[in-house]
């Protein structure tokens, strides 16, 4: 069993947790994915399967992605998003003006500099960003060049929607946190859906459940899963 999995990675797990629920069902120690997804998010979360496909990984990990963005205007939290601790900051965010709303998101469009979120799983002196936030550490990290190119904004106040296309290293809670400073209400993250990875997109996506149940039929697994996962392992040149 080799190859590639997209899994629609459920709310609340991390990607860790997939990937350990997977080792059950498939019965195979050796499989990793192809990039984090926090527990808020749900969505594409590429896993490989075998050890031919785990050596691919470094080759798919600067693929751009692409997600459905939610975020909730007047309030922040550390983490940038709803999981963290929140804060109101007071601001009405009813006095907006709904086009610059969206003329200030529209600003971060095309490349610019971003600084990765302290709770992250960057590595400083060997030790993940988000372990040194935890206990109150301080956290040096050094911004980075990303692109990123949105659509479909929907101004709801105090929500905003919108999808968005990033290059390899962005953090979207970041983006969200951003464009609450440079609007001077603040900004959290409050969902997030990644619905594609390079080519891996989320209408191929299976569900655990699915691939549960498929698991428990001897019958189906091996035509369903087994070919799936060749047929994706040629597609990607392995």
């Amino acid at each position: 069993m080799q190859g590639f999995l997209i899994i629609d990675k459920p709310t609340t797990w991390t990607s860790h947790d997939v990937v350990a629920k997977l080792r059950g069902i498939l019965k195979e120690k050796k499989i990793g994915h192809l990039g984090t997804l926090d527990p808020l998010a749900t969505g594409v979360l590429v896993v490989a399967v075998g050890r031919s496909a785990t050596k691919q990984i470094q080759h798919f990990m600067k693929l751009d992605k692409e997600y459905e963005v939610e975020l909730e205007l007047g309030k922040i939290s550390d983490t940038y998003d709803s999981d963290g601790k929140v804060e109101k900051t007071g601001f009405d965010v009813r006095e907006l003006d709904k086009k610059l709303v969206q003329e200030t998101l529209e600003s971060f469009w095309g490349k610019s500099m971003q600084m990765p979120p302290a709770f992250s799983a960057k590595k400083i002196h060997g030790k993940k960003a988000y372990e040194l936030a935890r206990a109150g550490k301080p956290v040096e990290l050094k911004e980075v060049e990303v692109e990123m190119q949105g659509r479909d904004i929907e101004v709801n106040l105090p929500f905003v929607r919108f999808i968005v296309t990033v290059s390899s290293g962005t953090y979207v809670r970041s983006l969200v946190h951003d464009f609450g400073q440079k609007l001077g209400c603040g900004a959290l993250l409050t969902a997030l859906r990644r619905i594609r990875v390079g080519d891996f997109k989320i209408a191929d996506a299976q569900t655990l459940e699915q691939i549960q149940r498929e698991s428990e039929n001897p019958l189906s697994m091996p035509s369903s899963i087994c070919s799936f996962l060749h047929h994706g392992s040629e597609e990607r040149g392995s």
